[in-house]
């Protein structure tokens, strides 16, 4: 069994053929589907879902950095709610984005903040979204780590030194997704210097789909090409990459989704 740690199947990209798209995944031995949360209105969406394929799908809680706006406390209020009458995974997905905007970098690093208060109220991992903005979050988990919080950067594109800082971070992976595939990404040679007990599977799809898929819309079921890429990295065969990236992954998010 294969799992895919963050995948955003209630998108309105899957909206004609969603059902279709998770039974792929699932025949080709995805079974499990970890969704990670954005913004209050993709909360429905998500727990439909979770609803309608209990066994297969699980959901996050979080309000994605690039949704930190003017009413990103109001936000936060419907989500924890949430919190309190529903079981979820993890906290996620949140963290920091200053590719595209810099105008709520502050609000951003207060949600940030704040969620990971709540990751230790639940006893629950975080999900990180790091882009451009790494030295910020770093800064951030030094003050606020402790033994009790664990988690993954999500989509881990980072450098050597920057691996090795999230490892430092005790209990802490890095997803790794399609970005692996891309020739030019060089994410390959850092991982060299990375023990596979530290990297976890995911698609971001409708995001970021790996070779030979580039330019189409992602989906879960093309995990496998990730996977087949990080046999080549490490050398092993796919049922090891299987074996050891789906027990890191319910090391990080509990039984409940083993």
């Amino acid at each position: 069994m294969f799992i895919d740690t963050h995948t955003h199947l209630y998108s309105d990209s899957f909206s004609e053929d969603r059902t279709e798209t998770i039974n792929r995944a699932i025949n080709a031995g995805i079974e499990r589907l970890l969704l990670p949360n954005i913004d209050i209105h993709s909360i429905n969406g998500m727990h439909a879902l979770t609803d309608e394929f209990p066994n297969n799908c699980f959901a996050m809680m979080g309000l994605h950095p690039g949704n930190v706006k003017e009413d990103w406390k109001d936000q936060l209020k419907v989500m924890k709610n949430h919190l309190d009458t529903r079981k979820y995974i993890a906290i996620g997905e949140i963290g920091m984005d200053l590719y595209w905007d810099k105008t709520f970098i502050e609000e951003q690093k207060e949600a940030f903040r704040i969620q990971v208060g709540w990751a230790k109220e639940y006893d629950l991992p975080i999900v990180i979204h790091a882009r451009d903005a790494f030295d910020e979050i770093f800064e951030i988990l030094d003050e606020l780590n402790d033994e009790k919080l664990t988690g993954v950067f999500h989509c881990f594109t980072g450098d050597a030194s920057q691996a090795e800082k999230v490892i430092s971070y005790n209990g802490f992976k890095m997803g790794i997704g399609g970005v692996l595939t891309y020739k030019k990404a060089g994410l390959d040679e850092t991982l060299k210097g990375v023990p596979l007990e530290y990297l976890i599977l995911e698609t971001d799809a409708p995001y970021l789909p790996p070779t030979p898929h580039r330019g189409k819309r992602n989906e879960s079921s093309y995990l496998l090409h990730i996977a087949e890429k990080l046999t080549d990295v490490y050398g092993v065969s796919m049922t090891e990459i299987e074996n050891v990236t789906t027990k890191n992954a319910v090391q990080l998010f509990g039984s409940k989704i083993s």
